[in-house]
């Protein structure tokens, strides 16, 4: 995570992967399940699966944007239950911070919006964040609240590419990119890889990592285009959480922690609102309360998430994997006490993909 120069996007999508093998006693000649997904192959699965030198019987390279290891994981699960295969490897990398120092992304642009020649992707969380602060008295010192409790997360957090200071002070004074927001509105341009290994809940217990296991999840979609969005201030994860914890068999009260996808500040509070764990319009004076930071009620983004630990352009893994450390209790000084249950939410386009997972120890089972 961070920068890592002079190494492609596929090398360090394989370090991760390596590792994450390794930390289950498994090798690449037992992944027989591939999911995967950047912006830089056009086949994604052929692409990865010949540079591991793997030949999977199960595949999929499902593009939702940053949600889609979220959606992978539970396409693996299903997959796994059905007998299509027994080991996924769900893998992501990015070098996009020391390649070009930006986003280099071929997706379509919106035809619609084109002519405008709006810069995406901040533009649409701008017209949202705006939206919201017109509707429901939200204010700009709201939104940094969501960067310096990021920061205080990250802080704790020794792998996270900025650490120091935050104030709300220094988020308001910072450039302004696109009002309402501002740069420390916006997420971080890092390098980044990460992977994840999904087998039956029999075959985990014999593996020498304590087992954390798929509950429930679900995928929401309504719109493509931010033009096309029904209400900038409601976003489908107020379908897909409900609809994940209804699987799960649990209840936002029930959770212990919370991996959002923070791509921009407005995110966590649409995504607190929308997944219940507070009214809609309050998300606003929630996090101002201080209920997300380090010591708060409700642990978020404890490693920092896509604001101040990581960000390589497709965040949504670093969610499940920060809840697998935090469940585990291998999260070091930012270890939440004694947590069992964790929601994890991916968010991929413009607010357009929203998919929900609910993880848990063996207690919750």
């Amino acid at each position: 995570m961070g920068e890592a120069p002079g190494q492609s996007h596929l090398e360090l999508l394989a370090q991760a992967s390596l590792d994450a093998l390794d930390e289950c006693g498994l090798s690449l000649d037992d992944v027989d399940g591939l999911f995967t997904s950047n912006l830089s192959n056009f086949f994604p699965t052929l692409t990865v699966g010949e540079y591991l030198g793997i030949r999977p019987k199960h595949v999929d390279g499902t593009n939702l944007g940053g949600s889609s290891f979220l959606h992978h994981l539970i396409a693996a699960t299903g997959a796994i239950k059905a007998g299509l295969c027994e080991v996924a490897l769900i893998c992501y990398g990015s070098n996009q911070r020391t390649a070009s120092g930006r986003l280099v992304t071929g997706a379509d642009q919106p035809v619609w919006e084109a002519a405008y020649k709006p810069r995406y992707p901040v533009i649409a969380y701008a017209l949202s964040a705006a939206r919201h602060m017109h509707q429901y008295g939200t204010t700009r010192e709201d939104l940094a609240r969501v960067a310096t409790s990021a920061r205080e997360w990250a802080n704790l957090n020794p792998m996270a590419y900025k650490r120091g200071p935050l104030s709300v002070d220094d988020v308001l004074s910072s450039r302004m990119v696109c009002d309402p927001l501002t740069v420390a509105d916006c997420c971080l341009v890092t390098d980044g890889a990460g992977a994840i290994l999904v087998v039956s809940a029999e075959r985990a217990r014999n593996m020498p990592k304590k087992p954390i296991y798929f509950l429930g999840g679900a995928a929401a979609q309504w719109h493509r285009q931010i033009s096309s969005m029904p209400d900038l201030t409601v976003t489908a994860a107020s379908e897909s959480g409900s609809r994940a914890a209804k699987m799960a068999g649990v209840d936002t009260r029930d959770v212990d922690l919370v991996q959002l996808y923070d791509a921009f500040t407005i995110n966590a509070i649409l995504f607190l609102e929308d997944l219940g764990f507070c009214p809609k319009g309050e998300g606003g004076r929630f996090v101002s309360d201080g209920n997300i930071a380090p010591g708060g009620s409700l642990p978020v983004n404890t490693n920092g998430g896509g604001l101040s630990c990581v960000h390589p352009g497709m965040y949504g893994i670093f969610t499940l994997i920060e809840a697998t450390q935090q469940l585990r209790g291998e999260a070091g000084e930012r270890q939440v006490a004694d947590p069992h249950l964790a929601l994890c939410h991916g968010n991929g386009g413009t607010l357009s993909s929203q998919v929900s997972v609910y993880l848990g120890d063996n207690s919750t089972l």
